[in-house]
């Protein structure tokens, strides 16, 4: 059962509005579904976005932040839980025991890394939980023409390639983690 989910996104917003609207969507959606959000703890870009959302509608947000980005990223003070830890590391492994679920929205690096690591834990089998790519306006199509490509050139097995699920509305998300049929 999913009662906690990690969203994964960028301290910023990005050129393009879907970004943010589905970052806020995902964020409603969730507290609607009465299903905690937990990310990065900033009060900033889609991160922000998602967190605001998902508070407005009532819901749960848990922040993992660790104390080098408390300032750099302007920590959220206002959301249920604020966690401050000491690295990125104890931040990940925080994030990853209390989620239930992981979605990655649009981001850089500090996602893609987030999003990458949860991906590695499952190959190994150190969790079986679903992780979910939102593609929102399309931006992570190059990313998976490279897995693609990371498949048929034997780096990366197909079965590990298909743990990654793949939606491009927040509507198709929910149904792919089998959140689309819980009452508000």
């Amino acid at each position: 059962m999913i009662r906690n989910v990690a969203v994964f996104c960028a301290s910023a917003n990005g050129l393009h509005s879907a970004y943010r609207a589905d970052a806020e969507r995902l964020g409603r959606a969730l507290a609607a579904r009465n299903i905690g959000v937990i990310y990065g703890g900033a009060n900033v870009g889609l991160m922000q976005a998602v967190a605001e959302a998902a508070l407005t509608a009532e819901g749960k947000v848990i922040g993992v932040i660790p104390e080098v980005l408390v300032d750099l990223e302007v920590a959220h003070h206002g959301i249920t839980e604020l966690h401050i830890t000491s690295t990125m590391h104890t931040r990940k492994a925080l994030i990853g025991e209390k989620a239930d679920a992981f979605i990655a929205l649009p981001g850089g690096f500090g996602t893609f890394e987030e999003l990458f690591e949860v991906l590695a834990w499952h190959t190994l089998k150190l969790h079986a939980k679903p992780i979910l790519l939102l593609n929102t306006h399309s931006f992570y199509d190059k990313l998976l023409t490279f897995l693609d490509h990371c498949v048929t050139e034997g780096m990366l097995k197909q079965k590990n390639r298909q743990l990654l699920l793949v939606a491009d509305t927040v509507e198709e998300a929910l149904t792919m983690l089998k959140l689309d049929d819980r009452s508000v």
